[in-house]
């Protein structure tokens, strides 16, 4: 049977397909016809309808930046910018929306995360840099999900909670930018189960990795041998000891007080490992071993053993890379952002495809955020990371109905007034503020559901 479409939705399709400025006021930093190549390339070729995959992408990501993440917020939005041309949506039903996103490609949101963060990271200035080097910081988190049988056939709970009872947990690993603060990769992969770890999913990054670069991450990273293949590959690494190493200052060759080289030996071969690759492993590494004492009051940590394998102590000074180290700290800031800021910590979508596009789709928003607090440091000689993320993303907000809604001449105007905005909220200054890990308010006195909720709201209909 033929598809028929009204007259009156079939005029509002052809207004809305000739709107030659449809880049929702973020034009300037996802330009639109970058946007249409992505979509092109990726395949999101859908038949031209309302909800087209430029419009689509448009409002998922919009959808990403605003406190409320639902699906019918969004459409009032879209519905919004159609009265700001003069037209009515025909359906405001949020269904139509959530067909759309479905449609759209699963590589997309991470293709815009890339290009945005790539653009924003090759922009960075050399005063932006750690001793000139691009220093690029890793780090891994979870996030939670609706407990649907999908999800969690994909996703499994913690095996501590009873079936019925947890949520479905994804693994999710970073890399960032250490100068912008962008995302540059990610990868997802379930919470728990084998390969699964924070390090197979670093590995996964690794191509993304060039010489010359310098990777800091904890100890959790810290390996003999993903030392060793970085290193093959012309990449330095910045990690603190792992717990199991021990350093030893009264040997090795000394460069310092409490700073030496010493030969770490190839350990045997892991059981993940082939064996092709394990004898293409050399079997000692120069390794650079660092302590650094913690006198600052309010700090649970004392001492800190650094690794790298920056191995000149008179390019790299001691200090220096103590001072990297603590900058390590911007991954878990940068986490809490993404998680917190823009509400990640507990994802919305029901299946697995969808929780990752919502994953890459907030990520591409936490890079549009990044690349204007760039942007304003840039052009008002200001350091990124002195900019305060949720004063940025308050200003985008504040403004996002104008700049979807202005022409380009007042909206040149508008991003203006926006960047000088974001230049001016920095961070305060508080230097090793201390904070107790405890809460203050009191939860509601309601106790745990121990009970499957279906069970639970049974127990309760039998009791009555």
């Amino acid at each position: 049977m033929p598809h028929t479409t009204t007259t009156r939705l079939r005029n509002q399709i052809f207004r809305l397909n000739r709107q030659p400025d449809l880049d929702f006021g973020l034009g300037d930093i996802l330009p639109p016809e970058d946007l249409a190549a992505i979509l092109k390339e990726e395949g999101a070729t859908w038949k031209g309808l309302i909800y087209t995959p430029l419009l689509t992408t448009w409002a998922f990501l919009w959808q990403m930046l605003n406190p409320d993440r639902s699906c019918r917020a969004a459409v009032k939005r879209i519905a919004a910018w159609f009265t700001s041309l003069g037209k009515k949506l025909v359906n405001d039903e949020d269904d139509p929306y959530i067909k759309a996103r479905q449609r759209l490609p699963e590589t997309v949101p991470g293709r815009l995360m890339k290009h945005i963060g790539q653009r924003c990271h090759e922009g960075a200035t050399e005063a932006w840099r750690w001793c000139g080097l691009v220093v690029k910081v890793v780090d891994g988190t979870t996030v939670s999900m609706p407990d649907t049988p999908a999800n969690q056939a994909e996703y499994p709970q913690s095996r501590s909670q009873a079936p019925g009872l947890g949520f479905p947990l994804a693994r999710l690993v970073v890399m960032f930018c250490l100068a912008t603060g962008v995302v540059l990769e990610s990868a997802v992969g379930p919470g728990r189960g084998k390969k699964t770890g924070e390090i197979t999913l670093f590995r996964s990054l690794w191509d993304s990795l060039e010489p010359g670069q310098v990777v800091l991450a904890d100890r959790c990273y810290c390996s003999y041998f993903d030392i060793a293949m970085l290193k093959a590959r012309g990449v330095d690494v910045v990690f603190r000891l792992h717990q199991q190493r021990k350093a030893d200052f009264r040997c090795g060759r000394r460069l310092g007080r409490e700073d030496h080289i010493v030969s770490w030996l190839r350990p045997s071969r892991p059981a993940w490992m082939e064996q092709a690759t394990y004898e293409q492993i050399p079997e000692t590494l120069e390794i650079r071993e660092i302590r650094v004492r913690v006198t600052r009051r309010g700090f649970r940590t004392r001492v800190v053993d650094v690794v790298t394998t920056l191995l000149d102590a008179e390019i790299y000074t001691q200090a220096d890379l103590a001072a990297l180290y603590r900058q390590r700290w911007h991954a878990e800031l940068d986490l809490r952002s993404i998680k917190i800021a823009l509400g990640m910590d507990v994802l919305r979508c029901k299946t697995p495809e969808m929780v990752r596009k919502e994953i890459g789709m907030t990520l591409a928003a936490y890079n549009v955020i990044r690349a204007l607090m760039a942007r304003a440091a840039k052009e008002h000689e200001r350091i990124p990371r002195r900019l305060s993320f949720k004063g940025a993303l308050q200003s985008l907000l504040g403004f996002a109905e104008k700049l979807r809604e202005s022409s380009a001449e007042k909206r040149d105007w508008l991003w203006d007034v926006i960047l000088e905005g974001i230049a001016k909220d920095e961070v305060g200054n508080r230097p090793d503020r201390i904070e107790p890990r405890a809460r203050k308010r009191r939860p509601k006195p309601y106790p745990l559901l121990m009970k499957p909720r279906k069970q639970a709201r049974n127990a309760l209909l039998n009791a009555a």
